[in-house]
């Protein structure tokens, strides 16, 4: 379903993030992707009506809750930078990991994942999955192929992982893990959203489906809220019908269309399943004009990923000689357990994400957050600006104590996500905030309270 057809065979990924998907507007030669903030499109016939409801004409619309010509341009680019077959936007991140899923699992079966994932996607799986009757087991030694395979059941219907994991920044061997999955005849799904297709493309390594927020780095702007679902149109549903009944039967009784003996040849079953069921049945769309602020932030996509990773790499080392930094958790450390999957996977850095544990507690945590002035404290990440937050007492709250130390949050814990200031004023500001607490810290040791 799209609207703007553009061969982009050949072009190299800084000419893909600025062209793919789009031309200009044919009525009006409007050159910028227009904003097309309709709800609907007009039938040229009963008959052409009814193609479109049918999946027979797949070029047309009808309904921007299942597809819009601005959304269909940012589809279409992210699906070629990330080198899949096709992609289906979605409301926020966390409904395109959702549904991703959904168009995999349903009541009874059993999903696998890793366990150092972002907090708002344990908290997913262990509730809301779980709610519908969807178990999950979680990998904690993410680097051991065998732990993956001992996970995996007979129930089993998608492996998911993050290829930078939020926020402690372990890098996913992605290849094993696709190993393994395919073995166990499933799919591997990848959150690729801290690493971006510039610094990697899990499809490339044997993933299967990769989704993103595109609120972050793909957008860059902390501006809309959106996500995306990219299907490398590879995996081979039909191999175990039985396991997809999904993709091999009937939607609904008397109804013809099977999804993969109809489209599964072409590549696009699991992603035509998606827009045509999923999206449309729960209605998650994301709106047009967010998907034209997203296509604004795809075009700079490299330019501000290269000073994202060379500002990150610099904090990183300042944090990591500092004396009131416990550890430092950042791949792209040369001292980093991380640093042979880093020269593997992500040969142009390792994002901009890091974490660090600070000396002197949760108080000391909450302290330095409070006392940065140009660090932003809120809860995002991959904007241009650099943002703070403390993990434990927001965005792993949901989850208890074991199920943080499991996902490698601790009470200590600050996670940094790098922007593309001048990374000297970055450093001033660090500087200033540790300094305070400092401050504190000596402050309430001096005058200990009395009752």
């Amino acid at each position: 379903m799209t609207a703007h057809e553009h061969n982009a065979e050949g072009w190299h990924f800084d000419t893909v993030q600025v062209h793919a998907g789009a031309s200009p507007d044919p009525t009006t030669g409007a050159r910028a992707t227009p904003i097309f903030q309709t709800t609907s499109y007009v039938y040229e016939s009963s008959q052409a009506a009814s193609d479109i409801f049918t999946l027979q004409d797949l070029g047309s619309y009808s309904y921007t809750r299942t597809g819009n010509p601005t959304t269909s341009v940012a589809e279409q680019r992210i699906a070629e930078l990330e080198g899949g077959r096709a992609a289906v936007a979605f409301a926020s991140g966390q409904s395109a990991t959702t549904f991703a899923l959904l168009n995999l699992l349903r009541s009874g079966d059993h999903l696998v994942s890793s366990s150092n994932v972002y907090g708002g996607t344990t908290g997913l799986f262990l509730r809301r999955f779980a709610e519908i009757g969807i178990s999950t087991t979680f990998v904690d030694d993410i680097h051991d192929p065998e732990a993956w395979a001992a996970a995996i059941t007979p129930r089993t219907r998608a492996v998911f992982a993050e290829s930078i994991g939020n926020p402690l920044g372990s890098v996913l061997d992605i290849r094993a893990v696709a190993d393994v999955a395919h073995a166990a005849g499933v799919p591997l799904v990848i959150d690729n959203t801290l690493a971006t297709p510039y610094l990697v493309r899990p499809l490339e390594h044997g993933a299967d489906i990769v989704v993103h927020s595109t609120t972050k780095f793909l957008a860059g702007h902390g501006a809309a809220i959106g996500g995306v679902v990219v299907d490398n149109g590879t995996f081979d549903f039909g191999a175990e019908p039985e396991k997809w009944p999904g993709f091999n039967e009937p939607d609904q009784p008397g109804e013809a269309l099977r999804y993969w003996p109809d489209f599964g040849a072409r590549g696009i079953a699991y992603s035509l399943r998606l827009r045509a069921n999923l999206l449309r049945d729960y209605g998650a769309a994301v709106s047009p004009f967010n998907s034209f602020l997203l296509i604004l932030g795809l075009e700079t996509l490299s330019l501000r990923i290269r000073q994202h990773v060379q500002n990150a790499k610099t904090i990183a080392a300042y944090l990591e000689s500092h004396p009131q930094v416990e550890a430092v958790h950042y791949a792209g450390l040369p001292t980093s357990p991380e640093a042979e999957r880093v020269a593997a996977y992500l040969p142009n850095g390792a994002g901009s994400i890091l974490s660090f544990d600070i000396v002197g507690g949760l108080e000391a945590g909450r302290a330095f957050v409070e006392s940065l002035d140009l660090f932003s404290h809120l809860a995002n990440i991959g904007d241009v600006r650099s943002l703070v937050i403390h993990p434990a007492s927001t965005t792993h709250s949901q989850l208890s104590e074991a199920e943080q130390r499991r996902s490698g949050v601790s009470p200590t814990l600050i996670r940094l996500s790098i922007g593309i200031e001048d990374a000297r004023d970055l450093i001033t500001d660090l500087d200033t905030a540790f300094a305070r607490v400092n401050a504190t810290v000596a402050s309430t040791s001096h005058h200990p309270q009395h009752s």
